[in-house]
């Protein structure tokens, strides 16, 4: 007896207002980002892209998954970020825009998994133990 498994991903479809969403998260930031067909507004937290990411290597990060998937121009993308620093906003944003995007397209997959846009990265701040002086620091020893 032969038992096989099948994976099927269940991609959702638009909601009410025809938005694709995807969640995004980075160290302890999150971002929760929507994207529909328009004329590539790209706004978080209801700024610009310009205006909310000051620092030139986050904003093209974040750009780099629209022209790696030739949806620059093509999509309007609104996020909802919180938590976090502004590189971290910027990581959750990558993966929640790539959510977005293969909801929006699953044809997009396979560009977004090459580039490593799909993938979580885990690593967060490690937390200070009693008795030390950091999470791996030790206070100075002495032997009088």
């Amino acid at each position: 007896m032969t038992t096989e498994t099948t994976t099927v991903k269940a991609i959702k479809g638009p909601d009410s207002k025809g938005w694709f969403w995807g969640t995004g998260r980075r160290k302890t930031a999150i971002a929760r980002v929507r994207v529909r067909a328009g004329n590539g507004d790209i706004k978080m937290n209801e700024k610009p892209l310009d205006d909310y990411l000051t620092e030139d290597r986050d904003r093209k990060a974040v750009l780099a998954v629209l022209e790696k998937t030739g949806m620059k121009g093509k999509v309007d993308v609104t996020a909802g970020l919180c938590g976090g620093g502004f590189t971290g906003q910027a990581g959750a944003m990558i993966m929640g825009l790539a959510r977005a995007l293969m909801s929006y397209d699953g044809g997009l997959e396979p560009i977004l998994r090459e580039n490593g846009f799909l993938t979580r990265d885990a690593r967060k701040v490690e937390r200070k133990k009693y008795g030390q002086a950091g999470a791996r620091r030790r206070y100075q020893f002495s032997k009088r």
